[in-house]
């Protein structure tokens, strides 16, 4: 498994990304297409346009929605037991600070930079993508949905 970096960590699902919604995406666009530019204007397209816009849009929220919320739940979670284990006490007051993303972003700092990055954060209001950009020794997270 390649070393994962802020270069290369974002995560994409082949048959998600690259299979079905380009074919959904094509099929919307033909539909438009020959509604629009062919001889008669033949609602059989329109609805296929329509139908294949319908089934992209479900498709897409419905996958990202249930595994986004609970991915989002456990990395609070990790955070809370993190700043527990290496901290000595709860994460209640940094959490009140730091948004979502922040929170996220320091899931790939080792022990070591996550104190030093939770402190910088705090203290200089880090964006998540300046945490991310500040972690040396990356920690990989190939569990990601």
């Amino acid at each position: 498994m390649k070393t994962q970096h802020y270069g290369n960590h974002k995560k994409y699902y082949a048959p998600h990304h690259f299979i079905f919604i380009p074919m959904m995406l094509l099929f919307m666009a033909v539909g438009l297409r020959q509604y629009f530019t062919g001889q008669q204007r033949e609602p059989a397209w329109l609805v296929l346009a329509l139908a294949s816009f319908s089934i992209l849009y479900l498709g897409i929220m419905l996958r990202q929605h249930y595994a986004l919320g609970n991915q989002d739940r456990i990395i609070r979670l990790e955070f809370r037991l993190r700043h527990q284990h290496l901290l000595g006490k709860p994460s209640t007051e940094a959490e009140l600070q730091l948004s979502f993303d922040q929170l996220a972003a320091l899931r790939f700092a080792d022990d070591a930079e996550f104190v030093f990055l939770l402190h910088r954060a705090l203290s200089e209001y880090l964006s998540a993508d300046g945490i991310k950009k500040a972690i040396t020794n990356w920690q990989p997270d190939h569990m990601r949905v």
